[in-house]
């Protein structure tokens, strides 16, 4: 997932912006202790066979992942455009 050079609306520059490594680190903070804790909830409730926490979590990890990176993407890009960061030394004084 790259960040388009030019917003296709207003034709802002987009090409200094990225965010790192910074979305997969939210993604993880949050689809982590949401599985985790339905994972324990499962198997102590029912305590199902180990293939059927791989068949229900594997899944949902993945899904979950892809579905919140995007917008946590975009929010970072957002947040670095709006506070003006970018890379070190080019920032302009006001």
């Amino acid at each position: 997932m790259t960040v388009a050079d030019r917003c296709t609306h207003c034709d802002l520059d987009l090409s200094a912006q990225d965010s790192g490594d910074g979305p997969a680190v939210f993604v993880i903070f949050i689809i982590g202790p949401i599985v985790t804790g339905l994972a324990f909830w499962l198997e102590m409730s029912v305590a199902p066979p180990l293939w059927l926490h791989v068949v229900l979590w594997f899944p949902m990890i993945t899904i979950g992942s892809i579905a919140l990176l995007r917008p946590f993407k975009a929010v970072l890009v957002a947040l670095q455009y709006r506070h003006k960061a970018g890379e070190p030394g080019t920032r302009t004084i006001e």
